[in-house]
């Protein structure tokens, strides 16, 4: 488990430091809120980003964070289907949906919770009892910069 915080710091302070310290926060609050779920890291081409899996599988992660040079995106990876009262999310395929972060405590604001209340009750979460891990799914070699040019 070290190792794998210690990869995702390493990842991380690849960016501008307020993009990196807000993607932090977003991350550690979502791990704190699904502690059994396991939080997946794929550092890839376009960016990185941390899913939300009950089991470990990339099939079963339900929200995501994902961190490009100038901001942060927090995705609802079955959004299509959740109650959008006010409008704030973006995207239109069939079942991705996503807005930006300006700042972690974002994820305090009501109608964020509240999408996050309903993506947690659309998914299946493990025994609370479990112990979450975070796992290294994927560090792509070759990648976009992660500054501003």
């Amino acid at each position: 488990m070290e190792d794998a915080e210690a990869r995702l710091e390493a990842a991380l302070v690849k960016y501008l430091p307020g993009v990196a310290a807000i993607g932090r926060s977003a991350i550690k609050r979502l791990r704190g809120r699904f502690p059994a779920c396991d939080a997946l890291v794929y550092d890839n081409y376009q960016a990185l980003a941390v899913s939300i899996s009950p089991d470990g599988k990339t099939g079963s992660a339900f929200i995501s964070v994902a961190l490009y040079p100038r901001w942060i995106t927090l995705f609802f990876l079955h959004g299509a289907g959740l109650s959008d009262p006010d409008g704030i999310l973006a995207g239109s395929g069939a079942a991705v949906r996503s807005l930006r972060l300006a700042r972690a405590e974002d994820l305090d604001h009501p109608a964020i919770r509240a999408l996050v209340d309903a993506a947690e009750a659309a998914a299946i979460l493990p025994d609370p009892a479990r112990e979450g891990r975070l796992v290294m799914k994927s560090m792509s070699a070759r990648q976009r910069p992660r500054r501003p040019e």
